[in-house]
Formats: structure tokens, sequence, C-alpha cells
């Protein structure tokens, strides 16, 4: 992890780019899968299952058994832990159900709004070396209270053709509609054409790496909608001469071994906090199963010093993290200074992980510098907001002359009132 202190504001705005891939590269690549997929299908699909994940497969779709009996692979103990967050999770997005609010904009004009669920989404589940079982209790619920109708998820195999049962058994716990064998790129483009086996849904949810951000990209060119263009995930944490070294070495870390394309940042007024917190990386690093993943990740990560805790600020609002914590002693007060990011922990016990898994919150966030202009995974996400009007004669009567010459304004005289 590169140490900086009090680099220039010229310099500000390239500390705060990503790490990326060529655009041009990815997009030959997604092109070339989705232009197979729209002319094989299904064939395409066990292809490239076979030349990407190394598994051989006989169908893509997992049967009901498969599902219902995947608890016999779940510990008890793992089981609560789910029941934990699934509780949490679930009261969160609840509480983001609206009350059809009826206003009466004119005498005998009355205008409303009415949530209704997309009724097919698709759902992206990362697997493999790391299978995010904790994003399908993230999607699945709120698209379940949101009412959609359908919801597929796609997630890729293991070299032996398998998913991970703790993401089967959640799939199922949730009530997701059907699951589906296949990863990647080619998971974005089944689900945005269709095949023989899966359906196209009208919106895709969920994470992954460069190439599955830019196949979702790419799917919205075809009419399909995506929650957000998010990407290899992040953490930025502002720690003041109090925190714990111990606690925020092991944050960062929690986010770098997700992918070794993760980036983390820290930001400190104090020399002695990022020194202790360097020590704490390589101390911790050396304990975790996937340290070669974070290892990479730390490679492109940065801990800079400022002068002020302004400045932290600054700099955060200016790259925008996918999660920013604010191990700091006034953190709720910098916490009203917040204009971009994707979820906010405040306190030094306030852990990413607990947003990640059990706190209740979404841990589907914008990431790349999106939470300027994106927000996270909410209730929301899943439904259309349609709105209504009901007129009576009065109320026709009352705003009609606006309408004629308003409609006369703009040259559209056949609305005018007959």
């Amino acid at each position: 992890m590169k140490s900086l202190k009090n680099p220039d504001l010229k310099e500000w705005a390239f500390l705060a780019k990503r790490p990326s891939k060529s655009i041009a590269e990815l997009d030959e690549i997604v092109d070339e899968v989705f232009d197979n997929i729209r002319q094989k299908g299904d064939k395409a699909l066990f292809e490239y299952s076979l030349k990407f994940d190394k598994a051989k497969l006989k169908s893509l779709k997992i049967e009901q058994d498969e599902l219902k009996t995947s608890s016999k692979n779940i510990s008890k103990k793992l089981r609560n832990a789910i029941d934990i967050a699934y509780s949490n999770i679930s009261k969160f997005h609840k509480a983001q159900k609206e009350k059809v609010q009826k206003i009466e904009t004119t005498s005998g004009v009355v205008c409303w709004r009415e949530s209704r669920g997309i009724e097919k989404v698709g759902i992206y589940i990362p697997g493999g070396s790391a299978p995010l079982f904790s994003t399908v209790l993230m999607l699945a619920i709120p698209a379940k209270l949101a009412g959609c109708k359908e919801i597929i998820l796609c997630t890729p195999p293991d070299k032996n053709g398998k998913i991970d049962p703790t993401i089967l058994y959640v799939a199922n716990l949730v009530g997701v509609t059907s699951v589906f064998s296949v990863g990647g790129i080619q998971a974005i483009g089944a689900m945005t054409f269709g095949t023989k086996s899966i359906p196209a849904v009208s919106k895709i949810f969920g994470p992954g790496n460069q190439y599955v951000t830019a196949a979702k990209q790419r799917a919205q060119n075809f009419g399909v909608a995506i929650d957000m263009p998010a990407g290899p995930s992040e953490v930025l944490i502002i720690a003041d001469k109090n925190a714990d070294a111990e606690f925020v070495a092991a944050d960062l870390l929690s986010q770098a071994e997700h992918g070794a394309d993760s980036q983390v940042i820290l930001l400190s007024t104090s020399d002695k906090m990022i020194e202790a917190t360097q020590s704490e990386l390589k101390k911790q690093l050396k304990k975790l199963p996937r340290k070669e993943v974070a290892a990479e990740a730390l490679k492109n990560s940065l801990a800079i010093q400022f002068k002020t805790e302004n400045e932290c600020m600054l700099f955060s609002n200016l790259y925008a993290p996918e999660h920013l914590i604010l191990a700091c002693e006034n953190g709720d007060e910098l916490a009203n200074k917040v204009v971009n990011a994707g979820s906010v922990f405040i306190g030094k016990y306030a852990c990413e992980s607990a947003g990640d898994y059990a706190s209740g919150t979404n841990h589907t966030l914008p990431t790349n510098g999106y939470a300027r202009n994106c927000s996270g995974v909410s209730l929301d996400s899943f439904v259309r907001k349609i709105t209504f009007q009901k007129i009576s004669k009065k109320g026709i009567q009352n705003i009609g002359p606006a309408i004629e010459e308003m409609a006369e304004a703009e040259q559209l005289l056949h609305t005018k009132m007959r």
C-alpha cells in the first residue's frame, strides 16, 4: 500500500482514479460473447462454462430438489447467522415501502403515485473462489418485498459444475424463482437476450468484476435496465489519531480480499496512525486465506496523510467511495459533510463487514466513482412508480382553460378542448 503525504491539490484527481482495463478491450470481449449468445443460445453458454469455468455442464438450470435439499450442507450455526441477516435486511427494506398519498391539486383533480414491482428481474451472484451468498439476501429480499413475480438468479459453477450450497440454500430461503449455472459476461448476455433455458429479464442486478460491469452497461443498449454500473469493491477510511489501527487494517483487508482489482484507501492527519495501520496490514495479511488476492489489491491502494480532517473529507467526496468508514471521535460531525458515498459507517465499531452481512442496509452499492450520481440498491430499485390522476367534470372545467392556452402556445391545437 503506497503512502503519500500532503499531496498537492492538482494531484487529487489523478489519485482518485481507479485502476481499470481499456474500455475498448472490454467492449470487444462483451460484443463477441453477446453475439455468440444471440446466435447459438444455450450452446454458447455451455461452451463458455467449459472455457472460463472449466466446467462441463449437462444442464444450466438447478432443479428444485437440489435447492430444497441444500440445507443439509449448511451448518446450523451458519443457518442461524443467515436468519439474523434475513430478519434485519427485511426490516430495513420493508420500512422503505411508501404509503399512497392522494393529492387534490385543484378542486376535482386528484393525483397520486403507486409502486408496481418489475415483473421479471435477474440477479447476478459472483461465485468461484468467493461465493457471495450474502448478495442473494441483499437482492432477492427487496425483490420479493417489491412484488417482483419472477426472480432469475445466475451464478458461475465451480470446475465440477456445482454451485456453492449456501447460495442455493439462501436462494430457496428467500424465494428465488429459478437458479442457473452460468457466470460472467455470458450470464448477463443470457438474461439480456434470453435462451431456451434462461428467460430474458427487464432489469439486471448484482455486482461483478469489470467484465460483468461492462456487460451490464452494454445490456442497456438492448432495452434491459440495470441497478447501477458497479464494479470492483472499494472502501475509503478516514481515521483520526485515536482510531484502532488493528480495526482499520481489518476493514481495509476485508475489501482487498474481494478481488485483485479491488481498491482500498486510508486517509488520516496522523502519520503515526498510517504507520501503525501499515504494520497491521502486513501482520494480518499473512493470516488471510485469500492473502494473494488481497496483496494484489493493496498494490493499487493508497494511504494518504492530509493536514486537516476537512481535507480528508474533500478528497473523500472527490473519490466518492462505495464504502466510507469514519473511524473518528467526531464521526457524526464528519458524516454531515458527506456528499458522495454509497454507504457510510460511523465510529470505530461500525465495521464495513456489518453492512456487508447483517446490519440491514444493502451492500449492493455504486463503485468506481458512481456514488456521485447513483444510489445503492433499495426497495425502489425493484419497482416502477406509476402516476395516476382522476378528474371530475368540475375538475376539467377548472383546469381546461389552462390546458387550452398552453396547447395553443405550443401549436398543438388538436388538444384544444371540445
